[in-house]
């Protein structure tokens, strides 16, 4: 790609292309592999992970948080629009798309199937349980195992599907035993209604402490260029071949700013999302971004961001 290059040109290049790019054609020579070794940060170019090493996913994902209403409740203020975006999204070569039962709270997850089932083949859908919504702007956990139970047969409903294939807890209850949490969702797993468990909002420790009672093949973070207390999750997660799930990408509401951003999206001539898009997916081969948004124009700039490579120079100096 040339150094410098109009956005609106850039965007309309992979926009066209995205699906080839998102569905795994090779990317400098990289190739899809069922196991990992470290690398070096910066220097992850597979365009696509197998999370659980049987669910082959386009790395650059699609968050459904945004899809609500203002304060991740209730419906958006234009559903029309909402359906639009998912679809759009799929249109464009993301085949994860990850929610919540407490994006709206349930609004996320009926978004989701009314836009786009019956699904397409390959189409991941992830969700999670554990945390309840009381109000707009409020998230209290719970993670007592029939409650969860509840919460996994009533995504299934909501999102139509009879198993889902990737099912995350949500966060760790701090007044209930994570292994009763977790032993909860090993006797869905069981019972065919769940394929894959993973955890969001964990230390490594907790990660481990989880693998002894079930296997867990992601981990569901905060993590951004701004925000990188969970670099030890990342390592471990890469290590164990386990998907790291970064929430909150491009900063959230705040955003990502730094003089090293404004210079290196200036001389590749796309925004400063994209490249902080770019530079987690070279991060680390296990990163699954999942930017989320309810503007197409927005959804578009971020699976662009598929196409943007940075040199070793600039990844190092975004990274400090």
């Amino acid at each position: 790609m040339d150094n410098m290059i109009t956005r609106r040109r850039f965007v309309g290049m992979s926009a066209a292309t995205g699906a080839a790019i998102l569905t795994g054609g090779k990317i400098a020579g990289s190739t899809v592999r069922a196991g990992l070794a470290l690398i070096s940060p910066g220097a992850a170019t597979d365009p696509a992970f197998k999370i659980g090493g049987d669910l082959e996913v386009n790395r650059l994902g699609f968050g459904a948080m945004r899809i609500t209403g203002e304060g991740i409740w209730g419906w958006p203020p234009d559903r029309a629009n909402a359906l639009k975006v998912l679809k759009r999204a799929v249109e464009l070569g993301v085949n994860l798309i990850d929610t919540a039962d407490a994006y709206g709270p349930e609004t996320s997850e009926l978004l989701i199937a009314e836009a786009l089932h019956p699904y397409p083949k390959g189409l991941i859908i992830a969700t999670k349980g554990g945390l309840t919504r009381p109000g707009p702007g409020n998230w209290v956990p719970n993670g007592h195992a029939d409650y969860l139970k509840g919460c996994v047969d009533k995504s299934l409903k909501r999102l139509r599907l009879d198993r889902i294939d990737l099912y995350q807890l949500h966060t760790v209850d701090p007044k209930v035993p994570m292994e009763e949490s977790l032993g909860a969702l090993k006797e869905m797993q069981s019972a065919g209604k769940i394929r894959h468990v993973g955890l969001s909002n964990v230390s490594p420790e907790q990660i481990a402490r989880a693998r002894k009672v079930l296997p867990i093949v992601s981990v569901q973070n905060r993590y951004n260029l701004g925000d990188r207390k969970s670099e030890k999750a990342i390592d471990y997660c890469e290590k164990e071949n386990l998907g790291f799930l970064p929430w909150f990408p491009v900063g959230g509401g705040r955003g990502v700013k730094s003089a090293a951003l404004d210079a290196v999206s200036k001389a590749h001539g796309v925004t400063v999302y994209q490249v902080a898009l770019a530079w987690l997916l070279q991060r680390s081969p296990v990163m699954l971004p999942i930017p989320g948004t309810s503007n197409i124009q927005h959804l578009e700039d971020n699976v662009a961001a598929a196409k943007l490579k940075l040199t070793p120079e600039e990844w190092k100096t975004l990274a400090g």
